[in-house]
């Protein structure tokens, strides 16, 4: 798998991952520290790619770093029971469900500001009298 070496912008290229996130990802220990070459530019392989895609497409479905990590930890090792990765995924619906919640309460709120403001040229307003309330 590991056949091809690249820099940082093939990479980029290659994963859909800009190469300030690629740079960030390094930084923070989410991906290893890919190889260097003697004018000291970063190379990567295949695998690395494959990495960053795993990465890109975990943070579309909007799990969080630190879940990422644990998804990475248990995509790499083989003998990893699926129990574990269903109970990752199970934590970040629930997490879903509980911002998808306060969406809804958020924009029932300024459904119910809105309804209540004339839009006209007095300067009463209730949306900024709802903002300002306690």
């Amino acid at each position: 798998m590991d056949s091809i070496s690249t820099n940082i912008g093939g990479a980029a290229q290659a994963s859909g991952v800009s190469a300030k996130m690629i740079r960030h990802y390094e930084a923070i220990g989410l991906i290893t520290k890919p190889a260097r070459t003697f004018s000291n530019y970063r190379t990567y392989s295949e695998r690395d790619i494959h990495t960053l895609r795993f990465i890109k497409q975990a943070r579309k479905l909007g799990f969080s770093m630190k879940q990422i990590s644990v998804l990475l930890s248990l995509w790499q090792n083989r003998e990893r029971p699926s129990r574990e990765v269903k109970s990752v995924a199970l934590q970040h619906i629930q997490e879903l469900d509980e911002k998808i919640a306060e969406m809804q309460a958020m924009k029932a709120t300024l459904e119910r500001l809105v309804k209540h403001c004339r839009g006209d040229e007095r300067p009463d307003c209730p949306i900024l009298d709802g903002l300002a309330a306690p």
